[in-house]
């Protein structure tokens, strides 16, 4: 069984109990996901079988959607509903203009802080499993990201409703809790669902009841999209039997020429069976996974 399978994630669960669950529905181990979502949130979770899981660091890559609720006036220990309220706000909450200005002021490319309750490792552990056991955790290095999209939705003082199209490694949690302090009110992230990854959608993703019916009913193998699906941003090159055995002893093959280091997708009969990466020296394909 080898293909894509976009799951709608329950709030209680990690993104690992998901997999657990599907590895046992599909009756492999050969199961892995793209994209942690806290064990709070809901929503789009793409997972990867059998040999799409060799896929999975060009999907892990994919721009992310969200539909978040802000609740201002407290700040808690982990950014989110789950933690401790350490902060409370004591005074008036702001207009909407005034949450509308502070959020217009991240948009676009930001530096932000995750969580120190992350998964983010620090010496080789989980900074969530050190702080929950009470050691002292320095605050995780400053990352770049990049706010593409961020709307008001609706505004019913203390919570909002926000919409946020993202980069790869964007924590909406301290998303969440940056507005809190540009508004001084303090703020956490009260609720949050993933809408979108990359070009998978809620559309497009199957809750885990739909699919413990589906595999009792031998039909989990038909909610799987292809190995290649979301891999469509990188060029195709489409390959002959002939050059496809080449791939699989490891030599590289012509093709139409591209930029050093760009990935492309070999496709047989228009099958993604390699991801291949142009050799600019030699001008010709090179292997770096192949499938078939």
């Amino acid at each position: 069984m080898d293909g894509i399978l976009i799951v709608d994630k329950p709030a209680g669960l990690t993104s690992h109990d998901v997999v657990a669950r599907v590895r046992h529905l599909a009756g492999t181990r050969k199961v892995g996901h793209a994209g942690t979502l806290d064990p709070p949130a809901t929503g789009v979770l793409v997972l990867a079988l059998g040999k799409a899981t060799r896929l999975l660091e060009y999907l892990s890559g994919h721009d992310k959607q969200y539909l978040a609720t802000i609740t201002l006036g407290s700040v808690t220990t982990t950014y989110d509903a789950e933690g401790e309220i350490v902060t409370t706000l004591v005074g008036p909450l702001p207009n909407r203009a005034t949450v509308e200005r502070a959020l217009a002021s991240f948009r676009g490319q930001i530096a932000q802080v995750p969580p120190i309750y992350s998964a983010i490792k620090q010496g080789g552990e989980a900074l969530y499993a050190k702080a929950r056991r009470g050691e002292t955790v320095s605050a995780p290095p400053l990352r770049e990201v990049t706010i593409y999209e961020l709307d008001l939705l609706r505004y019913e003082p203390p919570t909002l409703d926000i919409r946020v199209r993202c980069s790869k490694g964007t924590y909406v949690r301290s998303l969440a809790h940056d507005l809190g302090r540009a508004l001084g009110t303090g703020a956490f992230l009260a609720a949050l669902r993933r809408e979108a990854s990359g070009p998978f959608t809620l559309a497009q993703a199957y809750p885990l009841p739909v699919l413990a019916q589906a595999a009792a009913d031998g039909r989990l193998g038909d909610l799987l999209l292809p190995p290649g699906a979301g891999l469509e941003a990188y060029p195709a090159v489409p390959v002959t039997r002939e050059e496809l055995a080449v791939l699989h002893h490891g030599q590289a093959i012509d093709g139409p020429r591209a930029a050093p280091g760009t990935i492309g997708r070999a496709l047989l009969e228009g099958a993604l069976v390699a991801i291949i990466v142009y050799d600019g020296s030699a001008a010709r394909w090179r292997p770096r996974k192949v499938l078939a």
